[in-house]
């Protein structure tokens, strides 16, 4: 969830980077009464996200600039199609627009390709969920654009949920203490809200990490076939989630071996930027 105390830092932060002590462009070429109306027009397909952070760039440059949005996040549309109308001085437009840019684009194309995942598994029951491979400080805004396109999020932060991963498990067990003991021991520390997720690479630890009362398995690196004989195993004592080697071309059959969640990293780290464009309307 984006706050209003989240989306003014943040966006406020990358319109002082762009533009420390003024535009200098818009300053000099742009006379100071001259007003302008611009369209937010999209060049490709897409699913919308970041309507409020696109909205938050102008409003925070200038409050008297409109901006009138015709498409919701989380909504698609084609090439061509005017996404937003910006009406106001046309300096603040101009020294706002490639903030406003930069972030729409982005969360646009997180948002895409969100939907090209869940659009893929669709029929299975199975969630498409982020993880914390995000841009630092954007995470709020990147978890947002995934849940426009249709998935779900993740932990937030490692404050949220224990995950013990390969690392975490190497130093549990690093003098050769049992991991269902540890895993047990650990949970005695937590409160009883907390959730556990266990992250394994080999079938033969999921009997230790049941034992040890994990609340999620994640499945790391695991084929398809492998993946069904270890729902089998778990025998919904857990959830089991998979994760790695997570592509559009692997999501369907990961999703058919019977996970019932599928965590992808490149929802965040490795999606396109939407290619968005602001035209000034001459009328």
């Amino acid at each position: 969830m984006i706050t209003p105390a989240t989306l003014t830092r943040v966006v406020s932060a990358a319109l002082e980077e762009d533009a420390p002590w003024g535009d200098l462009t818009s300053a000099s070429l742009i006379p100071a009464d001259a007003r302008a109306t611009a369209d937010l027009v999209a060049r490709e397909p897409g699913v919308l996200a970041g309507g409020a952070v696109f909205t938050a760039a102008f409003a925070l440059t200038d409050p008297t600039i409109a901006v009138d949005l015709h498409v919701a996040d989380g909504d698609s549309f084609t090439a061509g199609d005017v996404l937003a109308t910006v009406t106001g001085p046309a300096r603040g437009i101009l020294t706002a627009e490639r903030v406003a840019l930069n972030f729409t684009q982005r969360l646009s194309g997180i948002a895409t390709l969100t939907a090209a995942y869940v659009d893929a598994v669709a029929g299975t029951g199975v969630r498409i969920a982020d993880t914390r491979k995000t841009t630092p400080g954007l995470r709020a805004f990147e978890r947002h654009a995934v849940v426009s396109g249709g998935g779900h999020n993740h932990r937030y932060s490692l404050s949220d949920a224990v995950m013990a991963k390969d690392n975490h498990l190497a130093l549990l067990t690093r003098d050769g203490g049992d991991l269902a003991s540890g895993l047990r021991a650990a949970r005695e520390l937590l409160p009883h809200t907390a959730h556990v997720v266990v992250e394994v690479d080999r079938i033969d630890q999921i009997a230790a990490v049941l034992d040890g009362g994990a609340d999620t398995v994640l499945l790391d690196n695991f084929t398809p076939e492998q993946l069904r004989d270890a729902v089998t195993l778990i025998d919904g004592r857990a959830i089991a989630e998979a994760s790695g080697g997570v592509n559009l071309d692997t999501v369907r059959a990961i999703a058919e071996s019977g996970v019932q969640v599928i965590s992808v990293g490149a929802l965040t780290h490795s999606a396109r930027a939407l290619d968005l464009g602001l035209d000034i309307r001459i009328s």
